[in-house]
């Protein structure tokens, strides 16, 4: 997920550091070959992105504190991917390039995180978790998560006024 590092925009939520409510999950690639456990409070909402890459890679996160995070197998089978103000490193497995975690670091919420795919998980539906929704692909962090989606593209201004109109 992309973000500034503007001290007053908004973030995403800080890494889960409430232990007692985090539960220890498993998760990897399609093709098994990354591996990697979790400590993670999956009763508070995971995150989704409109911008260009989370849009793309369908990903709903969960960010935590590295030391939540295990790589259990697999770094050998590990690509990364860097792009804009480079936040994070997202990495994929190069057999099956599924998209499993990023790492980055960022003040905001309390420097070092992991952000975890959801969908990596075993066993857990998503579809059962509450998310949240940032407007990356405009740079919209001051406005804040909502639940609902938000825009990936900005319709036409033709569009816009024939609606109002």
């Amino acid at each position: 997920m992309e973000t500034e590092t503007k001290s007053e925009t908004k973030s995403p939520s800080p890494p889960t550091t409430n232990r007692s409510l985090d539960t220890l999950r498993r998760g990897g690639c399609h093709c098994g070959a990354v591996r990697f456990e979790v400590a993670v409070d999956l009763s508070q909402p995971g995150s989704r992105c409109n911008c260009s890459v989370c849009t793309k890679t369908a990903v709903t996160s969960k960010l935590v504190k590295p030391s939540a995070f295990t790589l259990l197998a697999g770094e050998d089978a590990l690509t990364s991917y860097v792009w804009g103000y480079q936040i994070s490193r997202r990495f994929f497995c190069r057999q099956c390039g599924v998209h499993c975690f990023g790492r980055g670091f960022l003040e905001d919420v309390g420097g070092d995180y992991v952000a975890v795919n959801l969908n990596c998980l075993d066993d857990f539906d998503p579809a059962l978790l509450s998310v949240i929704y940032w407007d990356g692909r405009h740079d919209n962090w001051e406005a804040g998560p909502r639940a609902t989606p938000w825009p990936v593209a900005t319709p036409p201004a033709t569009a816009q006024v024939a609606a109002t109109g």
